[in-house]
């Protein structure tokens, strides 16, 4: 009877160390699984080590506001000279009347003549000089257009206004269509859908 008494104590203090030690290993576990983040949580790209790509923020696509100075340069002096050069045919990227112009290289040779300085591309023009409304335009004014395309209202090509008889107006300009070189067109249909603005660079006496 005294054994099996010992017997059953010892099984009991047994019972007690055993799960008195499984407590104390399973409780720090669940404390640190209650306080562990999964990795989006609680580590960043930097502690990774993984390069992060930045995004450049957008610039807007702008035209330079440039000036055109020409004091002493007389409006008819400008068309005058502009008409001498009718029939030299039309040649991409070109300011050279031996071998042809584009339409901002006809306009360029003309002012350049007279050591005006202008843009070199019909995109630059569309912050230079003064906008004024088609039907004020004069003789020696620009007139802006898009290019082909008239659904990318873009300025993509130009001429020099030769008249505005009660708003009949007509250009000088170097077309690459049917005339293909410098020539003088009226403002039709055709030029009417194409439209983006008139501008004037030189003074206009009276």
């Amino acid at each position: 009877m005294t054994f099996l008494l010992v017997f059953c104590f010892a099984v009991f203090v047994f019972y007690l160390a055993t799960h008195q030690e499984n407590n104390s290993t399973i409780e720090p576990v669940r404390q640190a699984e209650a306080t562990t983040k999964f990795p989006e949580d609680s580590i960043s790209l930097a502690d990774l080590n993984v390069p992060v790509r930045t995004i450049a923020p957008k610039v807007e696509d702008t035209v330079p506001v440039i000036e055109v100075v020409a004091p002493n340069l007389h409006p008819d002096t400008l068309v005058n000279f502009a008409e001498t050069l009718i029939g030299i045919p039309y040649k991409y990227a070109s300011t050279d009347p031996s071998i042809g112009f584009d339409c901002s290289g006809f306009v360029t040779y003309v002012f350049n003549h007279f050591d005006v300085k202008v843009p070199r591309s019909t995109r630059d023009f569309e912050n230079t000089g003064t906008e004024i409304p088609l039907p004020t335009v004069r003789r020696g004014d620009l007139i802006l257009f898009t290019g082909t395309d008239s659904t990318e209202r873009i300025i993509g090509h130009m001429g020099i206004i030769v008249s505005n008889d009660n708003g009949k107006v007509k250009f000088i300009h170097s077309t690459s269509g049917k005339a293909y070189g410098v020539t003088i067109t009226d403002y039709n249909k055709y030029y009417q859908g194409r439209f983006v603005k008139t501008i004037r660079v030189l003074h206009q006496p009276g």
